[in-house]
C-alpha cells in the first residue's frame, strides 16, 4: 500500500472505529463532578450540591411513604456512561427517586446509571459494618438491558492475525 493511500485509510478507520461507541445518554455540565462515591464519602461537604452520574450494580430497593432509595455498588463509566463491573467497586451510595419505584424495574444485580445532586451523605452499614453512603438525589436513571451494555463494542479482534467474536 503506498503512503498516499495509508493517510487516505487511517483517518477514515479512526472515525469508523469512534462511530462504534454510543454517545452518553446524559450531558453533563462544569458541576459535573468526576470522582467515585468513596472519596465523597471521605469528605462529603467538599462535594454537596454537585451534580453526578455514577452507575453500578443495584444492591437493593426500598420504598418508603414520599420516596424510593435504590443502594448501588459503583462502578468506573466507560464513554458511554455504562457501568463496567469490576472486582472491588468504587464504593456504594444511595440513589433517592421521588415516589414510588417497582422493584421488579430496578432488580438486584442489574446494572444502572443516574444522574443527580449530591443532597450529602447517610451513615448506615453494610453487612455489620459502619459506612457513609453519599446520597444522591436523582434527576433520571437507566437501567441496562444486555443488549445495551454489548452495543457499541467492536466485534473485531487484534492480536496475531484479525478475528471476528460472536
Amino acid at each position: 500500500m503506498t503512503a498516499p493511500a495509508i493517510r487516505l485509510l487511517a483517518p477514515m478507520l479512526v472515525v469508523a472505529l469512534a462511530a462504534c461507541a454510543p454517545a452518553p445518554i446524559y450531558k453533563t455540565s462544569g458541576n459535573t463532578l468526576n470522582v467515585p462515591p468513596q472519596q465523597v464519602s471521605s469528605s462529603p461537604q467538599r462535594y454537596l450540591n454537585s451534580d453526578v452520574v455514577w452507575g453500578g450494580r443495584i444492591v437493593s430497593v426500598s420504598n418508603l411513604a414520599d420516596h424510593s432509595e435504590i443502594e448501588i455498588l459503583a462502578y468506573p463509566l466507560d464513554n458511554s456512561q455504562r457501568p463496567k463491573p469490576s472486582d472491588n467497586g468504587n464504593g456504594r451510595f444511595i440513589a433517592v427517586m421521588p415516589g414510588y419505584v417497582e422493584p421488579l424495574n430496578f432488580p438486584s444485580g442489574k446494572l444502572v446509571t443516574v444522574s443527580g445532586r449530591l443532597a450529602g451523605t447517610r451513615n448506615d452499614r453494610v453487612g455489620e459494618a459502619a459506612y457513609v453512603f453519599p446520597v444522591v438525589t436523582t434527576n433520571a436513571s437507566h437501567v441496562w438491558t444486555a443488549e445495551e451494555l454489548r452495543s457499541g463494542k467492536s466485534n473485531f479482534s487484534f492480536g496475531v492475525g484479525v478475528g471476528v467474536i460472536r
